[in-house]
């Protein structure tokens, strides 16, 4: 990926208090992440897990969030990329004199005895002349609702709140400033030096970071990553793209439970100044199966078998309330209560308010989410290794419950809150969760109320073909007995629902792209025509349009497949991240980075680049 850098260089007076969502870089630890602007500034960092609370948060509010600042002290041009194959940031300063650079990253755990450390390594370095620098770290504990005192000796500052304390270790002087710290410093060509933010807790106690030492740390974390993608056997066309996005669902990955989280981030706003602004760092069910698909796709099994793993250990397939035996979304823990707040006192990403933790869909009834559970659960036993009978029962339990349940009204795959209706979406996922136990069923004679399950299957398809089917439009709608159109309907081919080049499908495939498409971009449904429940409008959803594109693919049109992949590539950010949206500018929105958009690229990037030979 070519680096690119911003557009305001360090200390400008011109530079926003919000930088674009766009220039931003992601590390992480299996863990939790950060976000690391073009500037050098840490933005968003929850510790010591994603769904923490935040320690710096200037993302959500510059003035009350915290952050760590850490830059040229000189104008200068910046440009940003990731060290080859792995999740290693570099912040690259280019000043009149001198050339500089910063290493982010984050080590990765090597055995349980580490599993509660949790290291932030900032490494700083002059390449050519000299350059001087300037540090600021400043927490904010409790999403900025917890105090903190400051106590600097020999060389370590320690932050202490009610809830989290961390150590700061660095090769250069520290100064107190109230409750944060600062240091200004030059290096000449060859130098370095280094800042650690480590987490202490019981029996974590402070410890120093050496040159040499992180010098170690750099070359493990490097190695970890490398090794881990080393296993990937995609080779295609679109190789760069289709490993960051693995390096970034990876990412996203909580290793303790095998949990994904949709994004890193809570509140970045689907539309500035609105109020479509929610937090991502759960574990979705539909997101998580999007991903193992992805990732068995690349020949990555392990993240399979640990998000099989989390179902078995967290998830009741037996129990149930209202929404079924599923919730569409756990904690990383695999908890079921997630409480939704509004955090008033922070003003939001640009003025984008309400700014919340927690979500309350998760009681949602969604079920399009068996579908995607399902059919991963197929692809796992197709592509790694058979599930096992614990969890074949588990299957056959939850199909049981969608033969006796799919009939119903919903809140769909977009998380309506406008009131349930009758989703082809989710009538399609409940055929593929039926559909694809029928397989596993068939495949190795395992146990299975057969008959019940194919009556219902059919009955399903029928009935999607006679109230899923609008005559005026010539195409499939969004729900049952109405007009109104829905990029989620380009699931139909690649669920193999219908075949891609039927009649009915080519037609509902032009009707999308003459009302939900633009320059490649694909809307997921239009607002106005069907009231959601939210004020605004969105912009254009990233998963969408790589679907749009798979579908083209599909359908045999491989030059205007070809063309959008092309386009949408354009859309991703200078290290080939995307968030959940893309605005009428070009602009990224929502919540960055987003699973969903790298599941979906990497998915067709595999097909796209198959069908071309």
């Amino acid at each position: 990926m070519t680096a690119a850098g911003s557009a305001y260089p360090p200390g400008s007076v011109d530079a926003p208090r919000y930088p674009p969502i766009a220039d931003h870089g992601l590390i992480g630890d299996l863990r939790t992440v950060a976000l690391v602007d073009t500037r050098g500034t840490v933005s968003w960092y929850c510790c010591p897990r994603f769904d923490a609370p935040s320690v710096f948060a200037s993302i959500l509010d510059a003035d009350r969030g915290g952050s760590f600042e850490l830059t040229a002290d000189v104008p200068a041009r910046t440009k940003q990329f990731y060290f080859p194959d792995t999740n290693v940031l570099i912040t690259r300063f280019f000043a009149a004199d001198g050339v500089g650079e910063i290493q982010d990253f984050m080590p990765i755990a090597g055995d349980p005895g580490e599993i509660d450390r949790h290291r932030l390594i900032r490494r700083v370095l002059c390449v050519r002349g000299m350059l001087p620098f300037r540090a600021r770290v400043a927490p904010r504990f409790d999403y900025g609702r917890q105090s903190h005192r400051l106590s600097l000796r020999d060389g370590r500052a320690t932050f202490e709140s009610p809830s989290l304390s961390l150590a700061l270790t660095a090769c250069t002087p520290l100064e107190a400033d109230g409750p944060d710290v600062w240091s200004e410093f030059k290096l000449s060509e060859g130098e370095s030096t280094v800042f650690a933010l480590d987490v202490l807790g019981d029996g974590v106690a402070p410890r120093s970071c050496p040159i040499v030492e992180a010098e170690q740390e750099f070359t493990a974390t490097v190695a970890f990553w490398r090794r881990w993608l080393s296993a990937s056997r995609y080779r295609g066309r679109w190789r760069e793209m289709v490993h960051r996005s693995a390096l970034t669902l990876k990412l996203l990955t909580y290793a303790p439970t095998g949990g994904i989280v949709a994004a890193a981030t809570t509140s970045l706003p689907e539309q500035i100044g609105g109020e479509r602004n929610w937090d991502y760092r759960y574990v979705w069910i539909r997101d998580s199966a999007f991903c193992v698909y992805a990732l068995l796709r690349l020949g990555f099994s392990e993240e399979a078998a640990a998000f099989i793993g989390f179902l078995s250990k967290h998830v009741n397939c037996s129990g149930g309330g209202l929404s079924g035996p599923l919730q569409i979304m756990y904690g990383i823990d695999g908890r079921t209560e997630l409480p939704e707040v509004e955090l008033s006192h922070f003003e939001g990403y640009q003025g984008s308010s309400p700014v919340r933790i927690g979500n309350a869909a998760a009681h949602q009834l969604q079920l399009d989410i068996y579908g995607a559970l399902i059919d991963s659960i197929y692809l796992y036993n197709k592509l790694c290794q058979p599930i096992s009978s614990d969890d074949w029962e588990e299957v056959h339990t939850l199909v049981d419950w969608v033969c006796d349940n799919w009939d119903r009204p919903d809140e769909g795959i977009w998380e309506t809150r406008g009131g349930r209706k009758d989703f082809v979406y989710s009538r399609l996922m409940c055929w593929v969760a039926i559909e694809r136990a029928m397989r596993m069923a068939a495949h190795r004679g395992l146990p299975a109320n057969t008959p019940h399950w194919q009556r219902a299957r059919d009955a399903i398809y029928r009935q999607i073909m006679r109230r899923g089917w609008s005559a005026p439009l010539q195409a499939f709608v969004q729900h049952f007995d109405d007009d109104v159109l829905d990029a989620s309907v380009l699931m139909m081919p690649l669920a193999k629902f219908i075949a891609p080049t039927d009649p009915k499908w080519l037609s509902t495939l032009d009707a999308l792209g003459r009302s939900l498409v633009s320059d490649s971009l694909v809307y997921r449904y239009d607002p106005e025509a069907s009231p959601d429940g939210l004020r605004g409008q969105d912009g254009t959803f990233s998963i969408c349009s790589f679907w749009y594109v798979e579908a083209l693919t599909r359908a045999g049109r491989l030059d205007e497949a070809r063309l959008a992949f092309e386009k949408m590539l354009t859309y991703a950010n200078h290290l080939g991240l995307y968030a959940e949206e893309i605005g009428r500018t070009g602009e990224q929105l929502g919540n960055f980075p987003q699973a969903f958009a790298h599941l979906a690229l990497i998915s067709a990037a595999f097909n796209l680049d198959r069908a071309l030979g």
